[in-house]
């Protein structure tokens, strides 16, 4: 047979359908997007346990006694009363036990009884933690917009003198100690030249908005009273930008690094060689491929500001979760330690998931790995 008649043969076998185009190849029934969701959400349930476990573990490891921090002398001098309280906590088990009690309990919702304040730690929780929410919040929305336009601004003004300027500020911003930027600027802003509000989430003598969010500002709108809202916002804007500065300093310095490695790129010199606008070019080519790099500064930014604020808090007697972290610490309050962390764990766990998926949003090549 000759060479031709095997060409022949071979096509034979594998015929074309009618109209002569090639067979698709099978894809899954899933969208990638999708795809990419579910095993984001897999990851994040998994690290869920184990911020759990690990938050659990790291609680009990710490030296020190919870019975001689929540009982008198009298009463640790007598047996039964410590035997009474170790089993009205639960200590009197292993820990194995107490972890799978825990464990049991926050699949109910329940993370235990403060050992202080004698209330479910879930309360006390979300007394707190919207304080913060509220604190950090507006201090990440600010560090954005002023991290990145100023990170623009310095890449597209190279070695200029803004350029300069902007590299200066940035540097002092993450050099500056945040709890030493508080306590200047409560000094010199409110005791000094009487500019800003003291102390609080509101001004003294006015009542607070009916708790909905627990969020002074969006409660003090939703229920009409523009006066509170504007002393919420009043004694808001100081902590926030000392909470700012630090974070504005880094998005301003990462993002300038970002745009400048964008800018050297061949598809950015041909979008300019086409003739297209420079606005054109800034946010369709440039800032989509360095929000990437971005977001993930912002992400982790957002966790260190919700975190990190029990100074501030302190200075500014705001009443978030930093306060209660550290009264629990210095009592010893595990139910409530154990909630804090978790609390914290949790906002990270939900900022990375939702960075993950703004990843796969901006840049298809993430879900498609």
């Amino acid at each position: 047979m000759s060479e031709k008649d095997d060409t022949q043969g071979a096509g034979a076998s594998a015929p074309r359908p009618a109209g002569g185009a090639l067979p698709r190849r099978r894809t899954s029934g899933k969208h990638p997007l999708a795809r990419f969701l579910v095993r984001r959400i897999l990851t994040a349930l998994l690290l869920a346990w184990g911020i759990t476990l690990v938050t659990f573990l790291l609680t009990n490891l710490v030296p020190g006694d919870p019975v001689a921090a929540n009982l008198g002398q009298r009463a640790l001098g007598d047996p039964a009363i410590v035997a009474q309280w170790k089993a009205e906590h639960g200590l009197d088990k292993s820990l194995p036990e107490q972890y799978l009690i825990h464990l049991q309990g926050l699949l109910q919702g329940d993370l235990g009884m403060s050992q202080q304040s004698h209330r479910p730690v879930s309360e006390d929780l979300a007394e707190f933690v919207p304080a913060t929410l509220e604190l950090a919040g507006a201090a990440i929305v600010v560090s954005l917009i002023l991290g990145v336009a100023f990170g623009v601004i310095a890449a597209l003004r190279r070695d200029r003198l803004s350029d300069q300027v902007l590299r200066v500020v940035s540097l002092i911003g993450i050099s500056v100690p945040t709890f030493w930027l508080a306590l200047v600027a409560f000094y010199v802003f409110f005791f000094r030249l009487q500019i800003t509000p003291g102390s609080g989430r509101i001004d003294p003598g006015m009542s607070a908005p009916p708790p909905v969010t627990g969020l002074t500002t969006v409660d003090a709108a939703l229920a009409g009273q523009w006066d509170v809202f504007g002393s919420a916002v009043g004694h808001l804007i100081t902590p926030a930008l000392v909470l700012a500065l630090y974070t504005i300093g880094l998005l301003t310095r990462f993002t300038r690094s970002a745009v400048l490695e964008v800018l050297g790129q061949d598809y950015v010199r041909a979008a300019r060689a086409k003739g297209l606008p420079g606005r054109v070019i800034l946010f369709r080519y440039v800032l989509r491929s360095a929000l990437v790099p971005i977001i993930t500064v912002a992400g982790l930014a957002f966790g260190s500001l919700l975190s990190g604020t029990v100074l501030v808090e302190a200075i500014f007697a705001w009443p978030g979760i930093g306060q209660y972290a550290y009264k629990s610490a210095t009592t010893l309050d595990l139910p409530a330690v154990m909630g804090v962390g978790l609390v914290v764990g949790g906002v990270y766990l939900v900022i990375n998931l939702i960075v993950d998926v703004l990843y796969g949003v901006i840049d298809p090549r993430v879900r498609l790995q």
